[in-house]
Parts: structure tokens; sequence; C-alpha cells
């Protein structure tokens, strides 16, 4: 193990913590993580896998005290921390270059407004594992990629790209030129999520925890479907909500 450190991040780091997040990371991208700080004292199984998978990746591990961490971390960080690069936040100019070169249909998700970290995470998780090629966000009242959404994410955060917009409202109309069929979820609608077409190229928009979609977000969507709810809870969370629908996308899609 060595104490040096990793040619310099070309893109800004941000220190990831926890020994599923680190795990999932090294697993998928572990060319992003520069180092790793390990809690001295600990021998675990799993810190040693995490450990090992370093090595093989020639990224320096720092033994550090647990008092280092707690500074570093300023919560939970089950005695390992990785700097790691910033996730992918991309453009609209990246976005319709990505259209431009896939070979593919389009399979796109759209988050209008979410604030919580850790829905953000969770939706960023089942997207990637979903094979959604890019996630959309506006760039005003919503929650960006911090250490909760990476740590949430369980790697997902530095494989699928994430596109801040200043317009959604254009973006989705933009979409709509292409060719992109855009699917809101909205309780009010008539029609079943499982009752639409989900195999072409698609966008599923979600709304925001609580209130759904703006109402311009959902003047330009082409169709409106809701989850059957056979409960006598009126909603769910917007993650898992989030999971059901691009599951469905991607069944009906295979």
């Amino acid at each position: 193990m060595t104490e040096g450190t990793k040619e310099k991040c070309s893109h800004e780091c941000e220190w990831l913590f926890g020994l599923h997040a680190v795990q999932s990371v090294l697993k998928t991208s572990g060319s992003k993580i520069q180092e790793l700080k390990v809690q001295k004292g600990r021998d675990d199984q799993r810190l040693r896998k995490i450990i090992n998978l370093a090595e093989l990746q020639d990224i320096p591990v720092i033994w550090v005290l647990r008092s280092d961490l707690d500074a570093l971390s300023n919560g939970p960080h089950q005695g390992v921390a990785a700097l790691c690069e910033g996730a992918g936040v991309q453009d609209e100019n990246y976005l319709f270059a990505l259209l431009s070169c896939l070979n593919r249909p389009p399979f796109l998700l759209i988050l209008d407004g979410i604030t919580d970290p850790h829905n953000l995470g969770a939706c960023m998780r089942s997207a990637e594992a979903a094979g959604v090629q890019a996630i959309i966000v506006p760039k005003d009242n919503a929650v960006g990629v911090t250490p909760t959404v990476q740590k949430v994410a369980s790697g997902a955060a530095e494989i699928i790209p994430l596109v801040v917009v200043t317009n959604l409202s254009r973006t989705l109309k933009q979409l709509q030129e292409r060719g992109i069929w855009i699917i809101g979820a909205a309780g009010e609608a008539e029609q079943l999520i499982y009752e639409t077409d989900l195999k072409g190229p698609l966008a599923i928009v979600m709304g925001a925890e609580e209130k759904g979609l703006r109402r311009l977000t959902r003047e330009n969507c082409d169709i409106l479907a809701k989850l059957p709810m056979m409960g006598l809870v009126s909603s769910l969370n917007v993650s898992v909500a989030t999971g059901i629908c691009l599951f469905e996308a991607l069944r009906q899609r295979q």
C-alpha cells in the first residue's frame, strides 16, 4: 500500500463514503477513484475486498484514524472513503449529441424537480439498471449530484449521464421534434402504465415529491399514465414509482 496519490483529477473530485458505495464504484468505474482512505484497526472481510479491488487497479490506499474519517465525512463512513471524480453532469448539447449517435431507440428518464438526494440516487440506480441512456433534470428547484446521491446510487452516478437543462418545457418539445414519445406519470391519468406502448423512442417523466408534474411539464407530455393503486395510500415514493415504470418499459422493449 502506498501513501502517494494519483495525478490530480481532471474533473471536480468529491469524497464518497460507505462500504457498499465505494465497492460499487470500484467495480464499475474504478478509474475515477484517485485514492482510498481506510480506518486503521479495521480488518473485516468486506473492507479487505475493497482494498484488494483498489490494489488491483493501482489506487493508493491510505490508512487513517477514525477521527480523520469522522472529520472528513461529517456522518457515517463505515471506515472507508474514496476520493472520486464527480459524476458526469452534462448539458443540452451533450444530450442531443448523444441522441444523434445512438444505435438503438432512445430511452430517457426525466425528473421534474426531485429535491431529495436519496430519491435522486435511487432513481439513478434504477435507471442505470434498466438501460436508460440519460437522466434529464431542470437546472432550478432540483437536487444535483451530492455525496449522498452517489452513495445511494451505488455506482450509477458515475455511469449514467445527468443532463441539466435550463428550460425543461423547451427540452421536451425538442425531444418530441426528434420523434421521442413523452410519457408523463400522473395519478389523475386515465390510462395505466401497463396499457401504454413503451417500446419506441421514449422519455418517461416523473414528477417531484408530493407535488407531481408541474403544469407546463404535464401539458408537454404526449400521454399521461398512472400506476394502479389498490390500497388506501394514494401514491408511491417517487423512486419506487420510477423503478416500476422503467422496468415495465424494459419488459416491453425486450
